[in-house]
């Protein structure tokens, strides 16, 4: 199997163990799923079912953000306690995973489930040199990371400018760099908080993923870490520096990034509200159809959405099920994820194989798609 690796910036031989240990960033629940979330996740299960059936155990971690700035600020606007509306938002985000086929995680941790493990990796920056507090805020030292920038491949300006565009605050008097990230922060009034050695706080955004991934995993690298190409930097970035500052070992092997779905020429994000979400989709279409809409796209282009692309998904779906049982077209879809996870080319030799009149459930299922449901 070859992938591209957004660290090496080229598609490389993705050779792993008989276990393959993954971590992909969740969501931050606040919010319905999106096409943009399912785009992602699709992509990652599509990945796990190859391994699979190269005869790989996969073993995917997905996190839950359960205290962060975006949530604690819309359930001030709902008026809801902020864990209640992580649950009830991740209780909808999970039922639209269960609808659209999606190999469960192994874990799903929140969050707010590790912060002893935050607070000691704060600790063991600090007393690394990593790390420095001022007036209750505790930042990692970007000029103390041996290879920052090595995951987005970034220059200092495009760094500076994400930053600001992404949540971080460059002029911030507290830090000695502008890259300095945070990894505490006191809390604000009617804001969560947990004690610490630094003041009562809450931890920033970054370190939540470094400590889930390493405590549910239980090893210092990982062979692959993926996420939305809007992670690149600056949240993937900083948690392979401060992972790798804590531990002394490479945090991840190999990086993986999912394009944007694009809507109305930008991002599909929640912040710009151009959203389609997965639930109103379910009302109208099979979920099988919203699957084969999202694989007939490769992982790593971006696309737009379009009004056509659920009904010609629902088309090619009832194609599909006519062709009915068998293995046609299997080792065609095989060489194709082999192949940079080229969804798209799968997906025409399953036309093709349908067209001529071959069964092809086998091959369907290897993009997740159950034609025997």
């Amino acid at each position: 199997m070859r992938l591209y690796d957004t660290a090496k910036a080229e598609i490389v031989d993705f050779e792993p163990g008989e276990l393959v240990t993954m971590y992909t960033c969740g969501i931050t629940p606040y919010d319905a799923t999106h096409l943009g979330h399912a785009a992602a996740y699709v992509g990652y299960d599509v990945l796990q079912r190859r391994l699979r059936d190269r005869g790989h155990d996969t073993r995917c971690v997905r996190n839950v953000t359960d205290v962060d700035d975006d949530l604690l600020r819309k359930s001030r606007e709902v008026g809801m306690h902020y864990l209640d509306l992580a649950a009830a938002e991740t209780a909808r985000f999970d039922d639209d995973m269960v609808a659209l086929g999606m190999i469960p995680s192994w874990s799903e941790p929140r969050a707010t489930s590790a912060i002893a493990e935050i607070r000691s990796m704060i600790s063991t920056l600090t007393e690394k040199g990593h790390a420095y507090d001022v007036d209750g805020w505790v930042y990692f030292d970007v000029t103390t990371a041996e290879d920052w920038g090595s995951v987005s491949g970034y220059d200092h300006e495009t760094m500076l400018t994400l930053h600001a565009e992404r949540g971080g605050n460059n002029d911030d008097p507290r830090k000695r760099n502008p890259l300095d990230f945070v990894l505490w922060q006191p809390s604000l009034e009617g804001e969560p908080f947990w004690e610490s050695r630094w003041g009562p706080g809450r931890p920033g955004w970054h370190i939540e993923c470094s400590a889930l991934a390493l405590r549910e995993h239980g090893v210092a690298t990982l062979d692959l870490h993926g996420g939305g190409s809007d992670l690149i930097f600056p949240h993937h970035e900083c948690e392979a520096a401060q992972s790798e500052a804590a531990t002394g070992e490479p945090f991840v092997r190999h990086w993986m990034h999912q394009a944007m779905v694009r809507m109305d020429g930008e991002k599909m994000s929640k912040s710009l509200g151009n959203l389609v979400f997965v639930s109103d989709l379910r009302v109208d279409y099979d979920t099988r159809a919203i699957r084969v809409g999202i694989v007939s796209h490769h992982y790593r282009t971006e696309w737009e959405w379009n009004d056509q692309l659920m009904p010609d998904a629902a088309a090619r779906l009832e194609k599909w099920l006519a062709a009915g049982e068998g293995d046609g077209a299997l080792e065609e879809v095989r060489a194709a994820l082999d192949a940079d996870l080229d969804t798209p080319a799968a997906v025409a030799a399953i036309d093709a194989a349908a067209e001529a009149g071959q069964g092809v459930s086998a091959a369907a299922a290897l993009l997740g798609v159950d034609l025997l449901a």
